[in-house]
């Protein structure tokens, strides 16, 4: 059966896009690149039911994972999972695609901001880096907007350049895009930016209140901190100055400085 779905992919010669995002299948971010890129090729969405922003790379493992069949079209099919964006990525490359190998993988738009240090707390970005694992390349799209209703016309036009880009690029594996654009309308963005992640973090706090029952409950906030502000080669920078970034992201998170700063500490000597 999987062999004659790969065949049936191929004779059809036509691009296979795999789409999930953090937000939930009914975001207007998702819905919008989807109608952006359908006339690419052949379109499969499965994103989470309900929002799983700030997920990272969670995966579900404790509980059983659902799917239900959203929109069944020709060349689009749009499922809903009770999991999280990652649990979308594995769901789709090692069940539901069967053995199709896609030609892409799109993770948003998110709904606001993923430069920086929050990378690591993103959905967005956890299904994209995962998606990366299968040696296809994959972009994580967000817009510096938080807002449901978002003007999205912006962010479709860029992220269809980067999209056609990277499609046609011949670019080397393994590929993972962070890609995050204004909120600013479309004559207002200066370009395209490729450079490095700002090396800020997040200082939070935490709202202390009190139900009616006199229980304590705590409401989550903070403040970003930007160590580097005149930096001009990093994300920040870049989105600061009204330019879309683009910064490649790989999995290693080896200190490579302090290996060789290690090593004579703690490494015995061969006896």
């Amino acid at each position: 059966m999987r062999i004659f779905v790969i065949m049936e992919n191929v004779k059809n010669k036509k691009p296979l896009i795999f789409l999930t995002n953090d937000d939930g299948v009914d975001a207007k971010g998702l819905n919008c690149i989807i109608e952006s890129v359908r006339e690419l090729g052949q379109i499969v969405v499965i994103a989470p039911e309900r929002p799983h922003s700030g997920m990272a790379h969670a995966i579900t493992m404790y509980s059983p994972l659902y799917l239900r069949t959203v929109r069944k079209e020709p060349d689009l099919e749009i499922y809903a999972c009770s999991g999280t964006p990652v649990d979308c990525v594995k769901m789709a490359y090692d069940h539901l695609l069967a053995g199709r190998i896609p030609d892409l993988t799109i993770s948003g738009i998110n709904h606001g901001s993923n430069s920086a240090i929050s990378i690591l707390y993103s959905g967005t970005m956890g299904a994209a880096i995962e998606a990366s694992f299968y040696n296809v390349p994959s972009i994580g799209l967000s817009m510096l907007d938080h807002h449901a209703d978002a003007d999205f016309t912006a962010a479709v036009e860029y992220s269809r350049i980067i999209i056609d880009k990277v499609m046609n690029g011949n670019l080397q594996m393994p590929l993972c895009l962070n890609v995050n654009i204004p909120a600013v309308p479309a004559d207002e963005i200066r370009g395209i930016m490729v450079c490095r992640q700002n090396q800020g973090f997040w200082r939070e706090e935490f709202v202390s209140r009190q139900d009616p029952r006199g229980k304590d409950y705590f409401w989550l906030t903070g403040d970003f901190y930007n160590t580097e502000p005149d930096a001009t080669d990093t994300d920040e920078w870049a989105l600061a100055n009204n330019y879309v970034s683009i910064v490649p992201v790989q999995v290693d998170m080896t200190n490579h400085r302090q290996v060789k700063e290690l090593a004579p500490l703690f490494e015995s000597p061969v006896k």
